[in-house]
C-alpha cells in the first residue's frame, strides 16, 4: 500500500519532467520497497515496545494490616557529671602537701590539699591575743562605769563625768567585738589552708604540685571533683520534635511523666548497659539553632561513664494499632506521601500521612489507609496512574 501510493505520486511528479527508463525505475522501485519497509518495521517496533515492557513488568504488592510499632531517634548527646565542681583556694599560699591523686574517688569533706599555715596561725594567735586584750580593756572599762555611775547617784561627780565613763565602756565593748571578728576570720583563714571536698565524687587533672604558689584569683582550679554517681546526659531538639511530642502525650508535664526510659550510645557505638529517664526540657528555644536541651539521667555504679565525654541518645516512639508500610512503597509530595492501591488490577495512587519519625526502613501510617488493602510494595516512584499492575 505504502509503494502504490508512493509510486503514483512520484510518476505523476517526474513523468511530467522526463521520461524514466522502466528498467532503472524498477531499480529504484527495488530500493524505495526495501527502505519503506525498514521504516515499517521500525515504527511498528516502537509502537509495541512500551506495552510489552507494561506487559512484562511486575511489582511487589502487599496486604495492609495491624501491627504495634516502635521506633527511635536518635540525639546527638554530651555527658555531665552530677556536679562538676571547681575546687580553688580561699587563700593564697604555697601547697605543701598533695592528699589525693587524679581518678581518685573522694567523699565529701575529704582532704584534696593543704596549704602553708605558718602565716595563718600566727595571725590567729595574734587575733586571740588581740581579744583577750580587748576583754580586759571592757572589764576597766566597766568597773570605770560603775563607779561612776554610784558617785553620780551621791552626787559626787557631775553627769559628764558619768557619760564619758559609760561612753568608754561602750567603746571598749565594740572593740572586743571587732577583735573576736578578726579572731573568727584567722581562725577560718587558717582552716581554709586545708582544701576539702565539696562532694562525693572523682577527683580531675592535677596542675599544681608540692611547692606552687596559689591563690583565689587564679584562671585555672587545683582540680575539678565531679559527682558522677549519676550523669546527665545533655541532647538537643528541634522545635518540631519538641511540638510532636507535646501533641502526642498532651502537655509538657505529661511528656515527662509518661517517656519511655531512653538508652545511651557511647562514642564506641556500643549500647549503655543501664536505662536513663528524660528528667527536664527547657522551656526557652534557642533564636539562632531553634532547638531546646533536654536533660536525661542515668545511674553510673559501674563509673563507666565520664563527665565530658560524648554520645547519642535514642527515644524510643511506640505506635500501637498502626499500618506500617515499607518506604518503597510511598513516594514524598511535599509533607505528603504518595501510595499506589492495586484496584482491579491497576495502579490507583492515594495520599497518605506518616509519623513524623522513621527506622529509615518503614513508615507508620496514620491516616489514608485501611486494614485488607493491597498496595504496591516496592517501586512505587516507576508507577504511574491506571497502569497495569503484574
Amino acid at each position: 500500500l505504502y509503494f502504490n501510493n508512493f509510486k503514483e505520486l512520484f510518476i505523476n511528479f517526474y513523468g511530467t519532467v522526463v521520461k524514466l527508463d522502466m528498467k532503472k525505475f524498477k531499480i529504484r522501485q527495488m530500493r524505495l520497497i526495501t527502505l519503506i519497509g525498514c521504516t515499517v518495521f521500525g515504527l511498528a517496533s516502537c509502537k509495541q515496545a512500551p506495552n510489552a515492557a507494561m506487559q512484562s513488568s511486575s511489582y511487589e504488592t502487599m496486604t495492609v494490616g495491624i501491627t504495634d510499632k516502635e521506633l527511635s531517634t536518635s540525639y546527638s548527646a554530651t555527658i555531665r557529671g552530677r556536679q562538676d565542681i571547681d575546687i580553688y583556694p580561699q587563700v593564697s599560699g604555697t601547697i605543701v602537701r598533695l592528699c589525693v591523686t587524679e581518678g581518685e574517688v573522694v567523699r565529701r569533706g575529704q582532704l584534696l590539699f593543704i596549704i602553708d599555715q605558718v602565716p595563718y596561725k600566727a595571725a590567729l594567735k595574734t587575733a586571740e591575743a588581740n581579744v583577750e586584750t580587748a576583754r580586759a580593756s571592757l572589764a576597766t572599762a566597766q568597773l570605770n562605769y560603775d563607779s561612776q555611775r554610784e558617785l553620780y547617784t551621791q552626787k559626787v561627780v557631775s553627769e559628764f563625768s558619768l557619760k564619758t565613763a559609760e561612753n568608754n565602756f561602750l567603746t571598749a565593748k565594740a572593740q572586743l567585738a571587732q577583735a573576736e571578728a578578726q579572731e573568727v576570720n584567722a581562725r577560718n583563714n587558717l582552716s581554709y589552708t586545708e582544701v576539702k571536698s565539696p562532694s562525693d565524687g572523682v577527683v580531675g587533672a592535677l596542675p599544681y604540685r608540692v611547692g606552687a604558689l596559689v591563690s583565689s584569683a587564679m584562671a585555672q582550679p587545683l582540680t575539678t571533683v565531679s559527682d558522677n554517681s549519676t550523669m546527665y546526659v545533655y541532647f538537643s531538639m528541634t522545635e518540631n520534635q519538641l511540638l510532636s511530642l507535646t501533641r502526642q502525650y498532651g502537655s509538657m508535664d505529661e511528656v515527662l511523666k509518661n517517656m519511655p526510659e531512653v538508652t545511651l550510645t557511647l562514642n564506641d557505638n556500643s549500647v549503655y548497659a543501664e536505662k536513663g529517664k528524660i528528667e527536664s526540657i527547657s522551656g526557652v528555644i534557642d533564636r539562632q539553632t531553634g532547638t531546646v536541651i533536654a536533660r536525661a539521667v542515668f545511674p553510673n555504679e559501674s563509673r563507666l561513664l565520664h563527665s565530658g565525654a560524648s554520645g547519642s541518645v535514642s527515644i524510643p516512639s511506640v505506635y500501637k494499632d498502626c499500618i506500617v508500610i515499607p518506604q518503597g512503597a510511598a513516594v514524598q509530595m511535599q509533607d505528603k506521601y504518595l501510595v499506589y492501591k492495586v484496584v482491579d488490577g491497576k495502579a490507583a495512587s492515594t495520599l497518605v500521612s506518616v509519623a513524623p519519625i522513621n527506622n529509615g526502613r518503614e513508615f507508620v501510617v496514620m491516616d489514608g489507609l485501611k486494614p485488607g488493602e493491597e498496595i504496591v510494595a516496592k517501586g512505587a516512584g516507576l508507577l504511574r496512574e491506571g497502569m497495569q499492575i503484574k
